[in-house]
C-alpha cells in the first residue's frame, strides 16, 4: 500500500483527533492567558498564582497524591485477579470476565449512592459492625478520603484487571514451566520470570487507573468532604461558583501539563526495567 493511500485511510481519523482533542485543547489554552472581564485572574498571572499560592498546591498535590494512593491500591489488588483470569482453565472465565466488567456497566451515580448505603453512619458496614459489638461509635467513613479511594477503586479496579491479565495471556505459560523445572520455585518463578513480563500490563493499568483518577469529579463531589478538593472539582466551582472561566481554563491546563510530564516520566522508567 503506498504512502498516500494509507494517508486517505487515516484522514477521517486525523480529522476526529484535531477537530475534537488538538482543537479543544487549543481553545482551553487560549481561554487562559486572556480573559473577558478586568476581574478575572488569567495570562500568566494564573499560572503563578497557581504555581506559588500554597492553597493550589495543596489541591495539586491533594489530586496527584489521590492519584498514586488509587493506582497503587487498584494495581496491588488487580494482580492476583487479572494472574487468575488470564491462567485460568475454568469453563466459568466468561463468566468471571462478565462479573469484573459489571462496574463499568453501571452508572457512577449509582454506584455512588451505593457506597453511601454501605459506607454511611446507617450503612451496611456500621450496622453490621454495631450489632456484633465491635464498635461503640459508627465509623466515619464518606465524607473523607476513606470513602473517596474506596468508591475510586472500585470504578477503576476492572482497568489494572484487564489490562495486566490481556498481557499474562500473552505470556507462554512454558516459560513458567521450565523455570520450576530448573529448580526455581514459585515465588522465584514469579518475581524473576512472570512479574517482569508482564511489566507492560502492570505499565497500562497504571497509566488508565492514574489519569482516569486525577480526572475524578462525581465520586469526589458526592463522596468526599470539605477536606477533599481535588483539581477537577476545584475547576467546577471556578466555572459555577466565581464564574472566572479564564482561571478554570489555567486550572485544567495545568492538570494536563503536570500529567504529561508525570506520564514522560513513566515512559522512560518503563524503558529503563524492559
Amino acid at each position: 500500500m503506498d504512502i498516500s493511500r494509507r494517508t486517505k485511510l487515516l484522514l477521517p481519523s486525523l480529522i476526529i483527533l484535531v477537530v475534537f482533542f488538538v482543537f479543544p485543547i487549543f481553545l482551553n489554552l487560549v481561554m487562559s492567558l486572556r480573559s473577558t472581564r478586568v476581574n478575572d485572574i488569567a495570562g500568566l498571572q494564573a499560572y503563578i498564582k497557581i504555581f506559588t499560592d500554597p492553597y493550589y498546591l495543596l489541591v495539586i498535590g491533594q489530586t496527584f497524591g489521590l492519584g498514586f494512593v488509587v493506582t497503587g491500591i487498584t494495581i496491588i489488588l488487580g494482580y492476583p485477579v487479572g494472574y487468575f483470569l488470564a491462567r485460568t482453565t475454568s469453563s466459568y472465565k466468561s463468566i468471571f470476565t462478565f462479573v469484573i466488567i459489571t462496574p463499568l456497566l453501571i452508572s457512577i451515580i449509582i454506584k455512588c449512592y451505593g457506597w453511601m448505603l454501605i459506607l454511611g453512619r446507617q450503612g451496611l458496614i456500621n450496622s453490621s459492625l454495631l450489632k456484633i459489638g465491635l464498635i461503640k461509635n459508627p465509623l466515619e467513613l464518606i465524607y473523607n478520603w476513606a470513602g473517596v479511594i474506596i468508591a475510586v477503586v472500585h470504578v477503576l479496579f476492572p482497568f489494572a484487571i484487564l489490562s495486566i491479565s490481556s498481557v499474562i495471556e500473552g505470556i507462554d505459560i512454558t516459560i513458567e514451566e521450565s523455570a520450576r523445572a530448573l529448580g526455581a520455585n514459585p515465588f522465584r518463578t514469579f518475581f524473576h520470570v512472570t512479574l517482569p513480563l508482564s511489566i507492560q500490563g502492570i505499565a497500562t493499568g497504571a497509566t488508565l487507573t492514574f489519569l482516569l483518577t486525577i480526572g475524578s469529579f462525581v465520586t469526589v463531589l458526592m463522596l468526599g468532604g470539605k477536606g477533599t478538593m481535588v483539581l477537577p472539582l476545584l475547576i467546577y466551582q471556578q466555572i459555577t461558583v466565581t464564574f472566572n472561566e479564564a482561571f478554570a481554563a489555567a486550572l485544567g491546563t495545568s492538570l494536563m501539563m503536570i500529567a504529561i510530564v508525570l506520564l514522560m516520566v513513566q515512559f522512560k522508567l518503563l524503558k529503563r526495567w524492559t
